[in-house]
């Protein structure tokens, strides 16, 4: 269950930057947006991108963000990706967070997917 303070920070709309294991064991991080469906973290990618293939080979992920009212006080989830939604499903969630971040629906120029997190655990500030 996402706690309220995170919940607040996941629905604004601050960059979260995703940590997914390369296949040698590295880390992967990249800036993305994200949104929550009922207690669940959501987040569009590319079917064949370099984090759709790391999470589907290991579905940890880690999640930081600032918000905005307060970008000196961190929020960190760390999860597992539990779902993969793809065609009509996957393009509601994509124009929600489109809309959210830029005003208007995504293009339908590219291909995509929604990444489905469930959180394992979570923290606001420092701790």
């Amino acid at each position: 269950m996402l706690t309220p303070d995170v919940r607040r920070a996941l629905d604004g709309t601050s960059l979260a930057h995703l940590a997914s294991v390369l296949p040698n064991g590295s880390p992967h991080s990249v800036p993305l947006w994200i949104g929550t469906r009922g207690d669940h973290i959501v987040f569009l990618t590319g079917p064949n991108s370099r984090k759709a293939r790391n999470l589907r080979r290991d579905p940890r992920v880690a999640l930081s963000l600032t918000s905005a009212d307060n970008p000196f006080e961190p929020v960190i989830v760390r999860g597992r990706v539990v779902e993969w939604l793809e065609g009509d499903a996957a393009w509601t969630v994509i124009d929600e967070l489109a809309v959210k971040y830029t005003g208007q629906p995504y293009s339908r120029s590219e291909e995509r997917v929604v990444g489905v997190i469930e959180p394992e655990r979570q923290r606001v500030g420092i701790g």
